[in-house]
């Protein structure tokens, strides 16, 4: 299903706003074209991001803000930088590799629009994706506290509750949750078909508790003034996006006590938990729409690291002299 337009020109629209003075025209066009393209609210918000941090930087550090006047030596440095900069508030690897190909895809569009003759990046080649630190999971106390602040009857803690307990259940993108249409959902069978990457279809099953859940919701959910629309999870006057799900689980997270949150993490805590657990590989690439290894390795690192920790208490070497 479509995304709510409002979310995405609002939020596109302001990071266009701030973009450079000198790069923003070039940058307007490259989003009407990403639109025409029906790119997804989250490709273009990163594309444009990168644009105007590339931008911001090349301002701050006297080197020329105009795409025409670019070299190859102006981007590697500002790769470098940030790469430089992965402290444990900065940047991952994997996110320096994003901003390098979103960086790679706005030069190739000036060159496809004439506007550039040769991308200043057309012979580079991107960091590779070498992060050891394991991604940060939510705790199991962190879980139940987010389970209780969503316990009310009325119809709104009824839709968090399930939109939570779906997230920890399945580790879903926050587009395939915003995604979700009434028909895409069985509770007998306790799958939902979701819509992830690449436009790729796939079922993704539940727990019997988020089936109690859903099913809580979707009986208050029929009961409300938009019940006829197409789009499983409703707001309060009309359905939910992608911006409105992220502000819940925020309000939640605070009403939790746990700061701040944001839907990705759900995706890095079920597949730790899945793996503490005892789960195999092969199933949690399928059930999480990974193509290959890559991200389950980078998400299994956690619960690697947490394994290795409880074989040592047992086993504890040292101990034994």
């Amino acid at each position: 299903m479509a995304n709510n337009p409002r979310d995405d020109d609002t939020t596109a629209r302001t990071i266009l706003s701030t973009v450079h003075a000198e790069a923003r025209p070039w940058a307007t066009s490259w989003f009407r074209s990403l639109r025409a393209d029906g790119k997804s609210y989250r490709t273009i918000e990163n594309y444009l991001a990168t644009v105007r941090e590339f931008s911001a930087w090349c301002a701050a550090n006297d080197h020329p803000v105009a795409f025409a006047s670019q070299t190859p030596a102006n981007v590697r440095q500002w790769i470098v930088e940030q790469l430089d900069d992965r402290s444990p508030t900065g940047p991952a690897v994997g996110t320096v590799v994003l901003r390098f190909r979103c960086l790679q895809q706005w030069f190739r569009w000036l060159v496809e629009e004439d506007e550039l003759a040769v991308s200043p990046m057309a012979k580079m080649k991107a960091p590779k994706a070498t992060d050891e630190r394991p991604v940060p999971v939510l705790t199991d106390e962190q879980l139940r506290a987010l389970l209780h602040a969503t316990r009310g009857k009325d119809w709104m803690s009824r839709r968090d509750h399930a939109i939570i307990r779906l997230f920890i259940d399945s580790g879903m993108r926050l587009g395939e949750m915003v995604g979700i249409r009434v028909q895409d959902v069985d509770l007998e069978a306790q799958v939902v078909l979701v819509v992830g990457k690449g436009a790729r279809h796939r079922i993704v099953p539940f727990g019997s508790k988020t089936a109690e859940a859903l099913d809580r919701y979707e009986r208050v959910r029929n009961t409300r003034p938009q019940a006829n629309e197409p789009q499983w999870w409703l707001g309060t006057r009309g359905t939910i996006g992608h911006n409105g799900i992220a502000a819940m689980l925020q309000a939640r997270a605070d009403q939790a006590g746990i700061g701040h949150l944001h839907a990705h993490q759900f995706r890095h805590t079920a597949a730790h938990r899945w793996l503490k657990m005892g789960g195999t590989e092969s199933d949690l690439m399928r059930n999480a729409g990974w193509a290959n290894s890559a991200m389950l390795q980078r998400y299994g690192r956690s619960a690697a690291a947490e394994r290795a920790r409880e074989a040592h208490r047992r086993i504890a070497p040292g101990d034994s002299l």
